[in-house]
């Protein structure tokens, strides 16, 4: 829950998703170029994460380009994450919560979660050099579902076994890590119902980060009100998208420039 109300959705999923890895779709660990693991999905062809390195896009695109700006404004933060996966961004954004002593509630959403099994293959705690005693990964992943979790002081966790266009939240959220696959791989995530509910979701002044930056993605993004900003890419990729929801005048329309 966000300061005591949840995000609501319209109705709950119409499947079950199994924990068990005999059940779900064919998933494979890879390594990649910056040494930490990342997943590729038989079902959508496609990684978890970029190619040339996990930890380094996930700090890139999420946490430099989305979280970093808003900690600096405030101590309370709360975040959605769009796709839990790994739950790379999870225990990205508690090491920084840690960090910078600033109180994070983080709401995640993902449609098939990984099996432990794999999740208890995965480097990062050894990548990140997390200690034992401050093993966030573990923590993040034992976390029940559809409950907040305190995680550490400074960061708590729920996750919501859902899909993305289920959610249905408003002004709840002041960054949004938008982690989707790639537009060719699940297109309908990419397009403007999609958009409009995370501009919905945000409050005024939230940012949404995402790895993508197709132009026909930054043109819906624009539609739904948002601001947008392109900026330098993580390795291996020249550019990656910060959309903004600045606050408007009752005078000005949605799209208007």
């Amino acid at each position: 829950m966000i300061n005591g109300k949840r995000p609501t959705v319209k109705s709950r999923p119409s499947f079950a998703v199994s924990r068990s890895p005999f059940t779900v779709p064919m998933r494979q660990i890879i390594d990649t170029q910056d040494g930490s693991h990342s997943i590729l999905s038989e079902e959508f062809g496609v990684s978890y994460h970029s190619k040339y390195g996990a930890i380094q896009e996930s700090m890139h695109v999420f946490i430099e380009a989305g979280l970093h700006p808003r900690m600096h404004e405030t101590q309370q933060l709360d975040v959605l994450g769009i796709g839990f996966g790994t739950g790379l961004n999870a225990l990205l954004t508690c090491i920084e919560a840690d960090k910078q002593q600033v109180k994070i509630d983080y709401t995640a959403v993902e449609a098939y979660p990984l099996s432990l099994e794999i999740i208890s293959q995965l480097n990062y705690t050894t990548e990140l050099q997390l200690t034992s005693q401050d093993n966030f990964f573990d923590k993040i992943h034992d976390a029940t579902w559809e409950n907040r979790v305190a995680i550490h002081p400074y960061f708590s966790i729920e996750k919501n076994n859902m899909r993305f266009e289920e959610i249905d939240a408003e002004n709840a959220f002041d960054v949004i890590f938008f982690d989707a696959f790639a537009p060719n791989s699940q297109p309908e995530l990419w397009e403007a119902p999609m958009f409009q509910k995370m501009y919905k979701a945000l409050r005024s002044n939230g940012i949404l980060t995402t790895y993508c930056a197709k132009g026909v993605v930054k043109r819906t993004l624009k539609s739904v009100g948002f601001t947008i900003e392109a900026l330098p890419g993580p390795p291996g990729k020249r550019e990656m998208t910060r959309a903004l929801k600045m606050p408007k005048s009752k005078s000005q329309a949605p799209n208007s420039k």
